[in-house]
Formats: structure tokens, sequence, C-alpha cells
């Protein structure tokens, strides 16, 4: 009696389920017989999100005629499911505006997007649809799964921009030349008394002496240029200016071995140059002149070349001549004496130990070179620091404080002294590097509106903008800004833009790191060409160096994998 009951029962709400589905039962049983083809399968994501077309065919005799469906791609996942676009569809016998699928037969394309989450690498996609005719309740239709995981293979690019310090101009050895004038009495070559005791020459003499007493400064060479003055015979002058030269080599020869100025005896230490008519000198002097008609004496120089008619020309303009006799050529009739010193500075050692234990002897330069000769970020930091505290106004010394501190992972420290270095001086190193702030905040669209206005700050600045074109899915531009220098964030842009083998061949440039990922991006470039050695390799590799952990199990989610997942070789380094 009981069993009777029961089957009256099932029997009723059989019935009451057909009358539900008002016709549909056929479409509800028949779910499979609907053909689907994906676009990308697996599917893929790029520029942060996920795009397929599905492409859907009804046989004959499946959709009701005074069916409306609506048909909803469901990726599911661990956690989730995120539904794409729907697209609604009517029987023939339906009057809307919806898409017509007839009973004999039909299909679809439908095309949508959603953004992307890392849960989704593990997924799959459903079409799940739902049926109504008229008023009455919609029924659901069993979902069809239609394609598997979801390669995310670009969201492996490193978010690590390049943010740029701004250099010293420290120099060890700073080259100066000390230099005075003997001058002579017209149509004369010896040196007066009263000329060694002129200001300029106990000046010259003075520097040299210091000099010598300076283990710091290293006297390299001498050099005396004699002259005569541009009137005259030719003959006559070019006498003058070699006895000129050797009364001065006398005097100077006298003096360095006075000062005991080491090497001073040596052959080719003092060096003697003389010229007969100092027509050099006489325009350079003529041009700083306010004489009457220098333009026009000038033009005589451009126009004549020989010195007998430039001579001739220039007495003719005879008020100028006067002031030319009394004001210019006595200058000109004169022996430069040249001493050519290096001034050694601080070794690097020194520079160092100072930067450290006594940053105020230090000036701006050897303190900024300081910071670069340690590896250790909290050293560079310490020395920046002092020398922004020390130098308030030099933009590179806060500048280089921002840069270590995106070093150590401290973008708001960072942030806070970019703006500083802004205040003083916005250039185009500074807004690269608040550019890279940007980025680390995530703020991409902000970030490449720096970047690309500080386009003359050098490679770091096409390699941050290649960043942000992987992130975008622009993968031949971002393959463009990283140009040939070998990266990992370039051989994955190779991946993405279809160059598998340039990606492989980039990462072998690289040579043996430690990043674990580096063999996991040419694992994955291994999959894609089909070569199992070059998988199971560098997989190895990757799960070797894995410090975090995390290699594995993100593996065995990697659709990438999809056709070595079942290989023992592959199972026994990921399991």
């Amino acid at each position: 009696m009981k069993n009777l009951k029961l089957n009256l029962l099932l029997i009723a709400v059989s019935a009451l389920v057909l009358s539900n589905c008002g016709g549909l039962q056929k479409m509800v049983d028949n779910a499979e017989s609907v053909s689907y083809k994906v676009q990308p399968t697996p599917l893929e994501t790029h520029g942060g999100e996920v795009e397929i077309t599905v492409d859907a065919s009804f046989p004959e005799k499946f959709f009701n005629k005074k069916a409306i469906v609506t048909a909803t791609p469901v990726l599911k996942y661990e956690g989730g499911q995120t539904e794409f676009e729907s697209i609604t569809l009517q029987g023939e016998s339906v009057e809307a505006n919806n898409k017509v699928i007839p009973y004999a037969g039909g299909s679809y394309s439908l095309s949508a997007k959603i953004p992307y989450e890392d849960a989704m690498l593990k997924s799959m996609l459903v079409m799940q649809m739902t049926a109504q005719i008229g008023d009455k309740a919609a029924v659901e239709i069993p979902g069809v799964p239609i394609a598997t995981g979801v390669i995310a293979t670009p969201t492996l690019v490193m978010v690590k921009p390049e943010a740029i310090a701004m250099s010293d101009n420290f120099k060890r050895i700073i080259p100066e030349t000390y230099s005075s004038d003997i001058h002579y009495v017209i149509n004369k070559y010896d040196v007066r008394s009263s000329e060694l005791k002129s200001d300029d020459i106990v000046d010259f003499n003075n520097k040299v002496k210091a000099a010598s007493e300076n283990e710091r400064v290293e006297i390299k060479a001498a050099k005396i240029s004699a002259y005569a003055s541009p009137d005259g015979e030719i003959d006559l002058n070019t006498k003058l200016s070699d006895n000129r030269g050797k009364s001065a080599e006398s005097y100077l020869s006298k003096t360095l071995k006075k000062l005991n100025v080491q090497g001073s005896d040596a052959e080719q230490f003092l060096q003697v140059v003389s010229t007969a008519e100092d027509w050099d000198g006489f325009k350079k002097l003529m041009e700083e002149s306010t004489i009457k008609d220098k333009e026009l004496i000038l033009r005589v120089l451009s126009m004549y070349s020989d010195a007998d008619v430039r001579e001739k020309e220039i007495k003719n303009i005879a008020e100028a001549y006067l002031e030319i006799k009394d004001d210019v050529l006595p200058k000109l009739r004169r022996s430069q004496l040249l001493i050519d010193v290096d001034k050694v500075g601080y070794s690097d050692e020194e520079l160092s130990a100072l930067a450290s234990e006594n940053p105020d002897t230090l000036n701006v330069e050897e303190l900024l070179y300081a910071a670069t000769l340690t590896d250790d970020n909290e050293t560079k930091l310490a020395i920046y620091q002092k020398t922004f505290e020390k130098y308030p106004e030099c933009v590179r010394a806060i500048n280089n404080v921002g840069y270590v501190y995106v070093k150590l992972g401290k973008t708001a420290e960072a942030k806070a002294a970019f703006e500083k270095a802004k205040a003083i001086k916005e250039n185009d190193i500074v807004k690269n590097n608040l550019g890279v702030v940007a980025l680390l905040e995530g703020d991409a669209a902000a970030a490449e509106a720096l970047f690309t206005s500080a386009m003359s700050a050098g490679e770091s600045v096409n390699y941050n903008l290649g960043i942000i074109k992987i992130q975008q899915g622009d993968y031949a531009a971002a393959v463009n800004y990283f140009g040939n220098k070998p990266s990992f964030n370039a051989a994955l842009a190779q991946l993405c833009n279809g160059e598998t083998e340039k990606c492989i061949t980039t990462l072998t440039e690289l040579g043996e790191v430690d990043c674990s990922w580096v063999y996991y991006l040419k694992a994955v470039a291994g999959a894609r060409a089909g070569r199992e050695e070059v998988v199971l390799s560098n997989i190895r590799l990757a799960v070797e160096k894995d410090k975090e952990g995390e290699i594995k199990a993100y593996a065995l989610k990697d659709a990438e994998f999809r056709n070595f997942i079942a290989s023992e070789g592959f199972a026994a380094i990921v399991q």
C-alpha cells in the first residue's frame, strides 16, 4: 500500500514538472546536443580581461518555437563565478526582437569579456541557459561545460619599474693651469726686476710653491709661449720672440728649482714655443677694446692674411693706431708662463670612511660619489640624506633619497622624496621616478603619462613603458620598448607576442639567476614550442629555486602545461 502511494506521488510530481516545463522538457533533456566552439581555447587574459567568442549551433527540432532562451557563459572557479554578458534567443513563433533560432536548427555567436581575477586560473566555462514560454516560470536548462582554464601568463609581468638615480660630477683628478705673463719693453727681451715684483708674477710663484708642498697636487708640466707684437720687421720679431722665450725659460727654470718642484729638471718637462707676431692675441684684445674704429680694424684682419699688408692698413687708420700703439701692442710683448697641475682627490676608501665618519668635510660631488661606492642601500640612504641636509637645494641628493627608498620597497617615502625633488627642479628623471611611484601604487594611467613625458631620461623610461604595455595587452609595443636588452619582462613580451623561440633565447641570455620565475617562463615557452626537454629541465629548476613554495601549485593550475600534466616526468616534479 505504501509503495502504491509513493508511485502515485512520483507520477503526480512528474506531471507537475512536465506541466511547468510547458513543452520545454525536450530542450532540458537534450541540452548536451547543442554544440559549442569557443575562441580562444583555453581562455586567455590580456589587458586584465578575459574575452571570449562562443559560436553555438542548435540541432534540428531542438528549439521550441514558442520559447525565449537566455544563454549566459559563466566562468566558475574556486570560491566564486563570474557571468559574461548574456544573449537572448527566441523561437520562430515568438513576436519579439531577439535573435531567432528556427525549429529546423540554427546558430548564434556571442562575444563578451570580464575582468580577470587570479582565482580564474583554474576554472571552467559553462554555458547556462534558461527557457521560458509566455508568462510561465522559466526553466533552467542544464549547464554545459565548454572550456577549461584561463591562460594567465601575461599576469606574470614583474611590476618592478626602474627608478633613476642622478649622477655625480665627481672627478678624482682635476687638471688646472696656473698662468702669468712677463712683459717686455719694445724691441727688448731681458726680464726686468720690476716685472718679477708684479702682483701677477708673485701670485703665480705662490701657487706653484703651494702646489709643490701639497701631496694632493701633482705638477705635471711647464710651458712658455713667447710673443712679439705684430708691428715691425718679421725677422726682428722672430729673434725677439725666440730670445724672450729663452729669458723666460731661464727665469722659470731657476724658480722651479728653487721651489724644489719634482721632475722639473726632466728633459721634456719645460717646453718653449715662440710666435713672431701675435695676431691672434691682437685680434682678441681688439674685440675686448673700446678703441674707435675697432670694427674697421677687425675687418682688415678678416680681409687680409698677409702680415705686412695688415700692418700697413692698420697704420693707415691713424687715430686708432695711436691708441693701439699705446694700449694694445705693449700687452702683446710678453712671455706667458704656464704650469699644468693635477689636483688629486680622495681615494674610494678615504671617501667611504669620510662619508660615514665625517661627511661635513666632503663637498656635494664627493658625497654623491661616495654613496655609489656601497651596495648597502641603508648606507646609501644615510649618505644621500646627509647630502640633502647639507645641500637642501640639491635636486640630485633628494632624488637619490627617493631612488633608494624604491629599492627598499618604501613607496610612500619614495614619493615624498620625489615630490621634494620636483619642487626644486622638475626634469625628466624626476618625472620618470614619479611615474614609478604611480605604477607601484596601481595608477597605470598616471604612470604612463609621466613616462611618456620623460623620454629623454634614458632606457629605464622605455623599460617602464614596456611593463605598462604588457599590462595593457599591447605586446608588440612592449617588445619595441624593451629593445634588445634581455630581461624577464622582455622575454614575457616576446612570448605573448608569439615570438616563442626569441623568448627562450632572451631567457638563456640572462644566464644563471636566482629568480625561479625566469625558469618557469622558459618552461612555459618550451610547452608552447612542444619541446618537452625544455619544459622538464626548466620547471625542475623553477621548483628548486622557489623560495616561496608557490611554483608547484601554480604549475598544476596553469593551462600552459595542459599537454604535459599527464606526463610522468612533469607530474614527478610538480606533485
